[in-house]
């Protein structure tokens, strides 16, 4: 929902942070590959209980990630470049949600039914825009709903901050993907007769 529609909001600095990256030479998938790696120390840091450097690392990462999509858009956009992003993309939240069950195992059970609902969601989302004839701004038809990746990335800022109520933030995260991943099937469903 945020990235929908609080995306105005933030893309004059993208545009910006695009275009000085673009200058230095380097292209939408090199910062991608940049941005994966940022993103996938956030596990690390939340092991061993930097859990403020975590946060950071999460951010600056979807931060990148945006940024390289912006700079796709400006120069050309490839669907190698889309799958890569996608891709590193689960890979991150893998690793937050990898980091916070290795450092807090009894919320494992919690964080294995969140891995579920998002593949879940993901599921839905990826095979709408696969078999979806209505292009957006990205190069695949974008459904917004509910748990966007910046809902996602403020759920996941909470579970680190805030992980004494851990379970309960997770479950909640849960809802919300589930509620989002039906909320998009019937949109398919809509679209797609």
């Amino acid at each position: 929902m945020l990235d929908t529609h609080a995306r105005k909001y933030v893309q004059p600095l993208m545009d910006r942070t695009s275009e000085s990256l673009l200058r230095l030479g380097l292209t939408a998938n090199q910062v991608t590959v940049i941005s994966f790696i940022i993103g996938i120390s956030s596990g690390i840091f939340i092991y061993f209980d930097y859990y403020v450097w975590a946060v950071i690392v999460l951010w600056a990462s979807g931060f990148l990630d945006a940024v390289d999509g912006t700079m796709a858009r400006k120069t050309k956009p490839s669907p190698f470049g889309t799958v890569l992003d996608v891709s590193f993309d689960r890979v991150v939240e893998i690793s937050v949600i990898l980091g916070l069950a290795f450092r807090f195992p009894e919320a494992m059970w919690a964080l294995l039914l969140l891995s579920t609902s998002i593949i879940f969601a993901m599921t839905i989302f990826l095979t709408v825009g696969a078999v979806s004839e209505k292009k957006g701004i990205k190069s695949f038809y974008y459904q917004a709903g509910a748990a966007e990746r910046t809902e996602g990335f403020l759920l996941f800022t909470a579970m680190i901050l805030f992980h004494n109520f851990l379970v309960i933030l997770t479950l909640a995260f849960v809802a919300i993907e589930l509620f989002t991943a039906f909320q998009r099937l019937a949109e398919a469903k809509r679209i797609l007769g």
